[in-house]
């Protein structure tokens, strides 16, 4: 399961975000979406050497982040049960007929060995050695 989906998992949790500036936010998770921006509500943000500054809402952007820190009493055996459904696989029979073809004579233009083309050779108009 990717990290991104079990974040997704968290809504209504209460936890404490480290940015990559140094910054500290302690928060409860409204959403997180697949670029790992997170959404919080009732948010004490502490930037570096300040005093805390308290916000209703914050949105954070996905790649700011440094780490996440999980509430003790989180089930994490249920929350990291992969539930997504998985890609069917396509049957051989499906697979094939699809592409520009493969090997076999008389493929292509140019080369050497006349190979079709129009005007014969396959040469280009340059002189007839």
């Amino acid at each position: 399961m990717k990290l991104v989906r079990f974040l997704m998992k968290l809504n209504n949790e209460t936890v404490t975000i480290e940015l990559k500036n140094g910054c500290i936010v302690h928060g409860t998770i409204t959403g997180v979406d697949m670029q790992m921006n997170t959404h919080l509500k009732t948010v004490k943000m502490t930037m570096r050497n300040r005093d805390p500054t308290t916000l209703d809402s914050l949105s954070i952007r996905g790649n700011t982040v440094r780490y996440f820190v999980l509430p003790d009493a989180l089930p994490l055996d249920t929350l990291l049960v992969d539930d997504a459904p998985k890609p069917k696989g396509r049957k051989k029979e499906d697979a094939r007929g699809r592409g520009r073809g493969g090997r076999g004579a008389d493929r292509g233009r140019g080369g050497r060995g006349g190979g079709g083309g129009r005007g014969g050779g396959g040469r280009g108009r340059g002189r007839g050695f």
